[in-house]
């Protein structure tokens, strides 16, 4: 993000925001690539705001929660996120599906992700079995190493080791979830034997690895994980780091075509392309401030006063390239050109980020409309 900033933010025209606007268009409207397997599509959940005072803080978890398990969505995604207002509401995703496993009968539980140098690995599984139980065996995780300092006031210790400790916590929560007793320190350093209650009812637990960097991806392949991440700046570096993912698969003697692929992104379909435009644009914008102010405490104070300073002008161009290119924004057909490439290049999951402003009675009616987008994929769900 530093780099970013630093090289296209301080140094974009006027001219060449409208060049490379008018190219994303250009792009947008070329030929669609034919996909090379169907796509799932999951729910995601990062919410930019919490609004102090606000009454039914998590009507529009539940109520796309229960949309997605009748209309025959893959995953509800739930974040972990600490000290902040960007993502707030989500605190402990264990707690909130936990609330879900009990209203849904079919879609499957993930998070999306648990930092997991915060928490004591026995922990995650005793929370998260119990999730497992609530909801017939509907759990999977995605792990994070975590990326902000001020998250670690919870744990400050595992700051700098935190990559580390995900793999070590990997190993022992499988252990764990298998039913095995896992030495660890207990009270003055004596080694201490423990297996894990209740017993979940999946045999093991599914992993997903939050990757935002190319040595991400590589460790995701060499631990046979799945991979969580955002679209990015460029499809290109997208498509290379799935390659490196396969690649780094075979070479630790796994099959290099399996492994799950699951790409975040913002999702608002509305086949009147004005109309979504108009709709979207404000809460994105508001969106995209709030993400770039979390880099505050990480950047030096030039970089800082070069955003202040040209915070206009940035975020109409990210706004303008996510509406374009990025996103799941407008027309059906405008959609699936982006699916089909995505497709085309190796993701199998697109996890629909749904809630970052609009309001509820339109993101469901965009949900609807994902179904026109996939229609071999979604189909009604018992849910009684």
């Amino acid at each position: 993000m530093n780099e970013f900033l630093k090289e296209k933010l301080a140094a974009l025209t006027s001219q060449q925001r409208e060049h490379l606007r008018q190219r994303s268009v250009k792009r947008a409207q070329q030929p669609q690539p034919e996909a090379a397997g169907e796509l799932d599509f999951s729910l995601f959940f990062f919410s930019a705001n919490d609004e102090e005072g606000a009454g039914n803080k998590y009507d529009l978890l539940f109520r796309c929660a229960e949309f997605g398990d009748k209309h025959g969505f893959k995953a509800i995604w739930l974040p972990e996120r600490h000290f902040t207002p960007f993502g707030g509401l989500y605190p402990n995703p264990s707690v909130l599906a936990a609330a879900l496993a009990v209203r849904t009968k079919n879609i499957e539980l993930r998070a999306g992700s648990v930092v997991v140098p915060l928490h004591n690995p026995v922990r995650i599984v005793e929370e998260w079995s119990v999730v497992d139980n609530l909801s017939g065996g509907r759990v999977a995780l995605a792990l994070a190493s975590g990326w902000h300092k001020g998250d670690f006031a919870l744990r400050p210790e595992a700051w700098h080791d935190r990559r580390e400790r995900v793999a070590s916590g990997m190993q022992q929560m499988q252990r764990l979830w298998r039913g095995e007793a896992v030495a660890v320190a207990g009270v003055d350093g004596e080694s201490v034997e423990v297996r894990t209650w209740p017993r979940p009812i999946q045999p093991t637990l599914r992993y997903w690895l939050t990757c935002s960097s190319p040595e991400g991806w590589v460790r995701a392949g060499e631990q046979g994980c799945n991979v969580l991440c955002m679209l990015g700046n460029s499809l290109s570096l997208l498509e290379e780091n799935i390659h490196n993912y396969r690649q780094a698969r075979e070479r630790a003697g796994l099959d290099p075509h399996s492994g799950t692929i699951s790409v975040m992104l913002h999702t608002y379909l509305d086949n009147d392309v004005q109309r979504a435009k108009e709709l979207v644009r404000e809460p994105m914008l508001r969106y995209l401030e709030g993400y770039i102010r979390q880099y505050d405490s990480l950047v030096d104070a030039d970089v800082r006063q070069n955003v202040n300073d040209n915070k206009t002008q940035f975020l109409d161009f990210a706004f303008e390239r996510y509406f374009e290119q990025g996103a799941l924004f407008g027309p059906v057909e405008k959609c699936r050109r982006l699916t089909h490439t995505l497709s085309a290049m190796g993701v199998n999951e697109i996890a629909c980020l749904i809630d970052f402003g609009i309001p509820l009675d339109a993101t469901l009616t965009s949900l609807a409309l994902l179904r026109e987008l996939a229609p071999s994929h979604f189909r009604e769900q018992k849910v009684n």
